[in-house]
C-alpha cells in the first residue's frame, strides 16, 4: 500500500520531539542559572530567570549596574542561551559611591575572591570609613580583606578588626562550590573594579575551573596583573593567560 505525502506525514510526526525538545532546554537553562554560584550566593536569588526558546529574561532588584551586568554574563555563559533580555534594574536606594554601595562592592569581592571570607566578615561603612570585624585563619588573610577594602572607589580609610583565628576554620561556606559559568563572569567583574584594569576589553572562558583569557593589554604590567587577577578568583584551578600587548 502507498502512502500519499508521505514527506507532510514525517514532519507531523518528528514535530511533536521539537516541540518537547525546546521546551526541555530552557528547563535546563533556568535550573543551571539558579543553580550557579552567582544567582545563590552573590545575587542571593534576588534574580529572577526565564527562558523561552532559548532566550533568557531576567528581572529582579540588585545592588548596583555591575551586579546586573554579572546576572547577564552569568546566564550569557550557559549552554544553549541564544540572547539575554536583561530587565534587572539597580537598586534606586543605593546612590553609586555612597555606604551602602561601598559595602555591596566589598561583600562581592569577598563573595567572588578565593582565601577571603564573607562569611566570617562583617563589613560596616560610615562616611566612607570601612570597618572590618571578624574572624581570619591567617595574618596574611586578614591583610588580604582590608587590601581589597582599599580598592574600592569611594572608600577614604579601612579599620581592620578582624581578628586571627588560633583554630583555623574554612574560609568558604559549605556546598559553596564555584561553577565555569560563574567563574567567568567573575574574572570579567574583578577586571572591570579593578583601577588598573578597568578598562581592557577581554574574553574569557571557563572549561573545569581552568579560565583563559584574551584581549589587549596596554602593556606587560597590565597583561600580567590580569592573569593574577583572574587566578585570585575562588574555585579556579589554572589560568592560561593569552592576552597581547599593544605595540
Amino acid at each position: 500500500m502507498k502512502i500519499k505525502n508521505l514527506p507532510a506525514l514525517l514532519v507531523l510526526l518528528a514535530s511533536p520531539v521539537a516541540l518537547f525538545a525546546l521546551p526541555e532546554t530552557d528547563r535546563k537553562i533556568e535550573d543551571a542559572a539558579k543553580a550557579s554560584y552567582n544567582c545563590r550566593t552573590v545575587l542571593e536569588n534576588h534574580v529572577a530567570v526565564k527562558a523561552h526558546d532559548g532566550v533568557v529574561t531576567l528581572t529582579g532588584i540588585v545592588g548596583d549596574r555591575d551586579l546586573k551586568v554579572l546576572a547577564e554574563d552569568t546566564v550569557s555563559n550557559l549552554p544553549g542561551v541564544d540572547r539575554v533580555d536583561n530587565q534587572i534594574t539597580p537598586d534606586p536606594a543605593i546612590a553609586e559611591h555612597s555606604d551602602g554601595w561601598i559595602a555591596i562592592k566589598l561583600r562581592t569581592q569577598l563573595l567572588v575572591r578565593c582565601i577571603v571570607s564573607a562569611d566570617n566578615t562583617t563589613v560596616r561603612v560610615e562616611n566612607g570609613v570601612v570597618t572590618l570585624t571578624g574572624t581570619a585563619n591567617t595574618q596574611s588573610q586578614k591583610e588580604l580583606t582590608g587590601e581589597y577594602a582599599k580598592e574600592i572607589e569611594g572608600v577614604k580609610a579601612v579599620k581592620n578588626d578582624v581578628v586571627v583565628n588560633a583554630a583555623p576554620v574554612p574560609a568558604q561556606s559549605m556546598g559553596e562550590e564555584n561553577d565555569d559559568a560563574s567563574i567567568s563572569s567573575q574574572v570579567k567583574y574583578v577586571l572591570l573594579n579593578h583601577r588598573a584594569t578597568s578598562a581592557l576589553k577581554t574574553k574569557v572562558t571557563t572549561v573545569d575551573n581552568c579560565v583563559v583569557i584574551t584581549g589587549e593589554a596596554a602593556n606587560e604590567a597590565e597583561r600580567s596583573l590580569a592573569g593574577k587577577l583572574a587566578g585570585s578568583i575562588r574555585g579556579v584551578m589554572a589560568v592560561t593567560n593569552n592576552m597581547t600587548v599593544k605595540m
